[in-house]
């Protein structure tokens, strides 16, 4: 069968090659891939900042954002044969830390864990690939190759799960008002999630791209382009969902939420990236003001199922306009360019 593999470490090693099928001990559960959605760490583990093969292997199946049918299950599973499921990423460390002993291996505390394309397993970048049961997601057929969002939903899930205890501290007044920096499928998809909360939305990206534009008003939300400052003084947000990992935009978030406010960092920003910041004023305005600043990133079972029931309830036109570009996996390479239109690209299995 074929898979989009790389060499870590390796950059510019990134291939289409015919590999074994996948073996019975990487799961019950045989799926047949039909879409996979593309990111930012595929392309950093392409140019080999990062990525670990398999033990024993030299190569790595790329790709983390799945979407399959199920062809073989076993009786008694909890799958059939013919529904779809996306496969989660992370699996806990073997020792286990106590977070993945109690099923938040998204939380691990020793690094031990592995995940799938990434780190010492196999991605599902591979036109077949095989689950284990606990680690699969059942999804609703009716979401299409929408569902190959399921896994940067599940991102924000957690984002807002935990944004939504944090809030519950502050019982006096609720947050009113969403600000998400940022305007990329993660950007409007913590957008989506947002609006579903009941928060009045407005979106900063510092261009004005009209996809971008219209998804935003479609939400019922407002987008601002221009200086991210003048935009916080306007909006005065209760809760920042920033996905844009650029400095210049985090040093201004930090201490100018409203009071009460929460800003959680979803981008994660490149090493060596520097910004003169009033730390005194800073840390004033976020003692003064009850201000919580936090980071979120991957995601556990729980997770993917509250993502799966926020894309359930969405305006599917929407989902749909997120995926921008399809490529056949034949020409796999052309998913991992950047395009100024682009806002989720996807491998799809289904085109020739």
């Amino acid at each position: 069968m074929r898979a989009i593999t790389v060499l870590p470490g390796t950059a510019g090693s990134g291939r289409l090659d015919e590999v074994p099928e996948p073996a019975l001990d990487e799961g019950a559960l045989l799926v047949r891939t039909l879409a996979l959605g593309v990111c930012g760490t595929d392309r950093e583990i392409l140019a080999a900042e990062y990525g670990t093969a398999p033990p024993g292997a030299q190569r790595l199946i790329l790709g983390h954002e799945s979407l399959g049918v199920i062809e073989q299950a076993p009786p008694g599973c909890g799958f059939a044969i013919g529904e779809h499921v996306v496969g989660i990423v992370r699996r806990p460390d073997p020792v286990p830390c106590a977070c993945c002993a109690s099923g938040e291996w998204d939380m691990c505390r020793n690094g031990a864990y592995t995940e799938r394309g990434i780190k010492e397993r196999h991605g599902f970048g591979a036109e077949r690939f095989r689950l284990e049961p606990e680690f699969a997601v059942k999804v609703d057929k009716r979401l299409g190759l929408a569902a190959v969002l399921l896994e940067p939903a599940s991102v924000v899930a957690k984002a807002w799960m935990h944004a939504d205890a944090i809030a519950q501290r502050a019982r006096c007044a609720a947050p009113r008002r969403l600000l998400v920096t940022g305007a990329g499928p993660v950007g409007l998809l913590a957008a989506l999630l947002g609006v579903q909360r009941g928060l009045e939305l407005h979106v900063f990206n510092r261009s004005a791209s009209p996809s971008k534009v219209e998804l935003t008003q479609m939400l019922g939300g407002r987008y601002h382009g221009g200086d991210i400052a003048e935009v916080l003084a306007q909006v005065q947000p209760d809760i920042v969902m920033e996905c844009t990992g650029a400095v210049p935009v985090i040093a201004a978030l930090l201490g100018h939420a409203a009071p009460n406010g929460i800003v959680c960092l979803l981008g994660v920003t490149a090493t060596g990236r520097m910004a003169e910041l009033d730390l005194g004023q800073i840390n004033r305005n976020i003692v003064l003001e009850n201000q919580v600043v936090f980071g979120s990133v991957n995601a556990n079972r729980a997770h993917y199922e509250a993502a799966g029931d926020a894309l359930a309830a969405a305006d599917r036109n929407f989902l749909d306009r997120l995926i921008t570009r399809r490529v056949p996996l034949a020409r796999w390479s052309e998913a991992l360019e950047n395009r100024p239109d682009d806002i989720k690209v996807v491998v799809d299995f289904t085109l020739q």
